[in-house]
């Protein structure tokens, strides 16, 4: 398997430069990317478990880096998600995602968190619109620090 870049060492989700980030790593793995972590307990919702969030932006995180795996760099324009169990703290989890499809500039991805026997715990979908899609709208800048989404 082969190493997906990170672009940005910041980011909360894969950045190794965020202290407080969940600092995942993915790999190519046939037709998508894989993660494989424990979670710390500073991200736990209830007692040893993740909190829901959390699980959201592991599910997010994969798709997005399964995109930019397919060569697609983009953002989410929505995500749906079904927990099916718990996700607990500091066990091995098993993240996955994959592009499914695309359409013009818009792609469907699925994901899903797995324990360690491969059983789901939570799976979802997302549509990305891709960066040529974003270059057709007016100025994106984050108003709070003048950085480009771009």
């Amino acid at each position: 398997m082969s190493s997906v870049p990170v672009d940005d060492g910041r980011c909360f989700a894969c950045g190794p430069e965020s202290e407080i980030g969940l600092r995942m790593r993915f790999e190519r793995s046939g037709d998508g990317v894989v993660a494989h972590l424990r979670l710390r307990p500073e991200f736990q919702g209830w007692k040893g478990i993740a909190h829901g969030g959390i699980a959201i932006a592991l599910l997010d995180e994969a798709m997005a880096h399964a995109a930019g795996a397919a060569g697609h760099r983009g953002v989410t324009a929505s995500l749906d998600a079904r927990f099916r169990k718990p996700v607990p703290l500091d066990e091995p989890l098993v993240v996955f995602g994959r592009v499914t499809a695309q359409r013009r500039n818009v792609l469907s991805l699925e994901g899903r968190v797995s324990d360690e026997a491969g059983q789901t715990l939570v799976e979802g979908t997302a549509r990305f619109v891709s960066r040529g899609a974003l270059d057709a709208i007016e100025d994106h800048r984050n108003p709070n620090t003048g950085a480009s989404v771009r």
